[in-house]
C-alpha cells in the first residue's frame, strides 16, 4: 500500500509518572526543549489525573499541543466529561486533543467500584459518549466553552467495531500495537507487522475520502539507540512469542542507530501512512534523538 501525499510528522511522549508541580513542569519543558510536538497523559488509576497535568502542562510550555491517550469513557458521565474538556481546552488556551477509549482494565473498574461491562457495553457507551461530547461542545450555549471550534477527536482502537467508530468520529486514529489487552500482570501479545498493516488498510478503507483527512498515530513499545539491533531486542523474545526478525518489522519497536530508525519511521510513513508517534516518558531521550534525525 502506497501512501500519497504524506503528512509531517508528529511526535509525543506519553507521561505516565506521576510528580510533584515542580517536577512535572520541568519533564513538560524538557519534552517542549527536546523536540517533542505533544504531551499525552494516559487515564489510569495510580497514573497522572488528566485534566489537571495537562493544565499545567500548557502553563509551563509555550507551543506543545496536549492530549489525553486516552480518557477511559466508562468512568465519565457524558455530561460531566464535556464540562472537564470545555473547560480544560479553554485554559489551555485551544491546545487540547482529546483522546477516548472504552476502557480494558478489570481491575481498575473494581478498584474504583464500577461494573466492568462487557466489550459491546464499553464501546457502546464510548460512542454515546462521542455523541453527546460532539453535541454539547458545539451548543453554543454550553459553558464553560471550549476555546476551539472544535476540538480535535482522538480515537483508539484495534478491533473492527472500534476502527468503524474512529472512521466515521476521529480526526486522529491510534492503532493498538498490542493484539489483546495483558492478562494476569503477563505481557500484552504485540501485533506483528502484518497484523498493524491490516488494520490500518481496513481502516483506510472505512475512511474512504476522509482518509487524507485523518492523522494515524501509533504507539512505540521501544525506542533503543544500539548498533546491535537483534541484541536489543532478543530480551523480548521468549516474552512477546514472536522471533527476532518478526520483532524487529513492528511498527512500534524503534531500534537501532538514530538514523536506521528515522529511516524505518520514513517507511512506515511511505507505506501505511502512519505520522504521529507517541513514545512512552522512558524512551524520551532516546526518542529526541531519533527526532532530531529526522528534522
Amino acid at each position: 500500500m502506497n501512501v500519497t501525499t504524506p503528512r509531517p510528522f508528529r511526535f509525543a511522549v506519553n507521561m505516565m509518572a506521576p510528580a510533584a508541580r515542580a517536577e512535572w513542569i520541568a519533564k513538560c519543558r524538557k519534552a517542549e526543549r527536546i523536540g517533542f510536538d505533544v504531551i499525552v497523559v494516559p487515564d489510569h488509576l495510580g497514573m497522572p489525573a488528566p485534566f489537571p497535568a495537562l493544565v499545567l502542562a500548557a502553563e509551563a510550555t509555550e507551543r506543545l499541543r496536549l492530549g489525553t491517550l486516552v480518557i477511559n469513557t466508562s468512568f465519565y458521565n457524558p455530561a460531566l466529561l464535556a464540562r472537564d474538556v470545555a473547560g480544560t481546552d479553554q485554559l489551555t488556551g485551544g491546545r487540547l486533543e482529546l483522546g477516548l477509549g472504552a476502557g480494558y482494565v478489570k481491575a481498575e473498574f473494581d478498584d474504583a467500584g464500577l461494573p466492568f461491562g462487557s466489550p459491546g457495553k464499553r464501546i457502546d457507551h464510548l460512542e454515546r459518549t462521542v455523541t453527546e461530547l460532539r453535541t454539547r461542545l458545539n451548543d453554543p450555549e454550553h459553558q464553560p466553552r471550549p476555546a476551539q471550534k472544535q476540538v480535535p477527536l482522538l480515537l483508539a482502537g484495534r478491533g473492527d467495531r472500534m476502527l468503524r467508530l474512529a472512521a466515521r468520529h476521529a480526526d486522529i486514529i491510534t492503532f493498538s500495537g498490542v493484539e489483546k489487552p495483558a492478562e494476569d500482570g503477563q505481557m500484552a501479545p504485540l501485533a506483528t507487522a502484518e497484523r498493524v498493516a491490516e488494520r490500518v488498510s481496513y481502516a483506510r478503507n472505512l475512511l474512504g475520502e476522509r482518509a487524507q483527512e485523518v492523522e494515524f498515530n501509533f504507539p512505540l513499545q521501544m525506542v533503543r539507540i544500539t548498533n546491535d539491533r537483534r541484541a536489543a531486542v532478543a530480551e523480548w523474545e521468549e516474552r512477546a512469542g514472536l522471533s527476532v526478525d518478526q520483532l524487529l518489522e513492528i511498527p512500534g519497536m524503534l531500534v537501532g542507530t538514530p538514523k536506521q530508525i528515522a529511516e524505518q519511521l520514513r517507511h512506515t510513513r511511505e507505506t501505511l501512512g502512519v505520522t504521529y508517534l507517541t513514545a512512552l516518558e522512558p524512551d524520551m531521550d532516546d526518542f529526541a534523538r531519533v527526532i532530531e534525525e529526522l528534522r
